[in-house]
């Protein structure tokens, strides 16, 4: 058969197909006499939906079909049968403005089996689906293999042994391997299917791509850009000096276009240098008296620049207690806050400072992001309650003194980046500080890292600064390539979690 195929292709089902069509779901349907549709049901199906009704014909043959109607599926109960979702067969229950791409019928005629034309009309199906932006596809499926079983096997457990290969069922197993996954068991499904016993296995496809309508104007960006400050440690004489730096950086990120600017840990570690004769524990709560002000100038940058502020971090005293924390100053105009939940030995020791008792998750403008300060990064938990909480891109504002401690940042966010299936952007300090205790050298490399699948860099690593050298690093970051890796990567470390057998949760 294969050798004598000389054109396969997709159209519109019209009118006149109806004695092929006939004729294909007698064959088709060979256990289940008198299973076709009148001519009256298809002139209806193509005149309400012709977009859902679709042909695929091998040599101008009629080879194949599937048919599907647009419902607003929360009219429905999960247990509906066949003839309620089709309206009792006149298919009254086509919305246009429904959410779910309902899968009426699809069939193969038998000899042109084997050849995976069913492939294509399910593809066909999602293409629209997508076009449509609709929640995804549903449809009861038949398990006309079941009858088989049936006096053993109830139908959850036929649906599992189909799941691990146990028992082959041509139509589930079909529909397993198309990304449909199965949502309940409906009884009573479709009338005088005896070899599945009435039953059906409910099926959806989520449409990844699907977009709630918006009631304002605004839109979720899905290509996001990235300004990442690769920070030279220098003197400053004043605040106002280091605002005018932080300023021409923002200037400069928001002239590529950038969503987001991303400062590194302490970068207004200058500052200190006028406290330098105090002990260490002093001089950064000194330093923490300028926080205040720095937030509510880059909120105001914020809104002249037309981008998203991730101000690194700075040290904030909060009822006594010294913490790590940072902003986030969206261009919207609003504020907020989050703070360094692992500090570091050192941290602790010389300065007295405290963890934050908060794993935060924030929605902007270009989807939700997490932000982690520095050592933060090295805990995966961390990284993964946030990727729970749907977090595509997580930035990294560090400040690492030493070759090996920047590489631990380095490695670990790009093993997050893996894991969680997100984008990790990491931002440091360079340079050296001379007068300022304890913050005196600086290493760094900024960098961005992405999963390791096909869509993506073979290395995980989409752009790198320079090492230790002042400049910006500009980033594009598609959403809808994380979208796609969720669904048909190569590997998939969030659904693949075996969580049978472990659990992470917040407290």
């Amino acid at each position: 058969m294969k050798k004598e195929i000389e054109n396969i292709r997709l159209d519109y089902l019209k009118q006149e197909d109806y004695p092929d069509l006939k004729e294909s779901m007698i064959e088709a349907y060979e256990n289940m006499p008198n299973a076709y549709w009148k001519e009256h049901h298809i002139e209806k199906l193509i005149n309400l939906f012709p977009e859902g009704q679709v042909v695929i014909r091998i040599n101008e043959e009629f080879a194949g079909c599937a048919m599907s109607i647009i419902v607003d599926y929360t009219r429905f109960d999960s247990k509906h049968s066949y003839r309620e979702i089709t309206g009792d067969f006149t298919f009254s229950t086509h919305d246009t403005e429904g959410d779910y791409l309902y899968g009426i019928d699809i069939f193969i005629r038998p000899k042109y089996r084997g050849l995976r034309l069913g492939r294509r009309l399910y593809d066909y199906r999602k293409e629209l689906c997508e076009r449509e932006n609709l929640k995804g596809i549903i449809f009861g499926g038949r398990i006309p293999n079941y009858h088989k079983y049936s006096n053993d096997l109830t139908p959850k457990a036929y649906i599992q042994k189909v799941r691990d290969k146990e028992i082959h069922d041509p139509v589930l197993d079909f529909q397993l391997s198309n990304d449909f996954h199965p949502a309940k068991i409906i009884t009573g499904y479709l009338e005088g299917d005896k070899e599945s016993n009435e039953y059906a296995v409910l099926l959806e496809w989520n449409n990844i791509y699907y977009e709630k309508p918006q009631k304002k104007a605004s839109v979720t960006k899905k290509i996001i850009r990235l300004g990442l400050i690769q920070w030279q440690m220098r003197p400053y004489k004043n605040t106002e000096e280091l605002v005018q730096q932080a300023e021409f950086f923002v200037d400069a990120v928001s002239g590529y276009r950038s969503d987001f600017a991303l400062f590194p840990e302490f970068f207004n570690a200058p500052l200190m240098a006028e406290n330098n004769h105090l002990q260490e524990s002093e001089a950064i709560r000194e330093l923490a008296k300028h926080t205040e002000g720095l937030v509510k100038k880059f909120a105001e940058l914020a809104i002249s620049y037309n981008i998203n502020i991730i101000t690194g971090s700075m040290p904030e005293v909060v009822d006594g207690k010294l913490y790590n924390a940072g902003y986030l100053c969206k261009r919207d105009g609003s504020v907020e806050r989050f703070e360094k939940l692992h500090v570091t030995p050192d941290e602790a020791k010389v300065w007295g400072m405290q963890g934050g008792s908060e794993i935060r998750s924030f929605d902007t403008d270009c989807g939700k992001i997490g932000v982690l300060i520095c050592y933060d990064i090295e805990f995966p938990e961390v990284s993964r309650l946030l990727a729970d909480e749907g977090v595509d891109i997580v930035f990294v504002p560090f400040l690492t003194d030493t070759q090996n401690g920047y590489s631990r940042v380095r490695n670990c966010a790009r093993a997050r980046a893996i894991e969680n299936e997100c984008y990790v952007a990491i931002a440091g300090s360079v340079g050296n500080l001379p007068k300022v205790h304890n913050m005196d050298i600086q290493y760094a490399q900024s960098m961005v890292f992405t999963p390791c699948d096909f869509p993506f860099p073979a290395n995980g690593v989409k752009a790198e600064a320079t090492p230790n050298t002042e400049m910006i690093l500009i980033a594009d970051v598609d959403i809808d390539l994380l979208r796609e890796l969720h669904q048909f990567g190569s590997v998939r470390n969030l659904k693949d979690r075996r969580k049978d057998i472990y659990d992470l949760r917040k407290l």
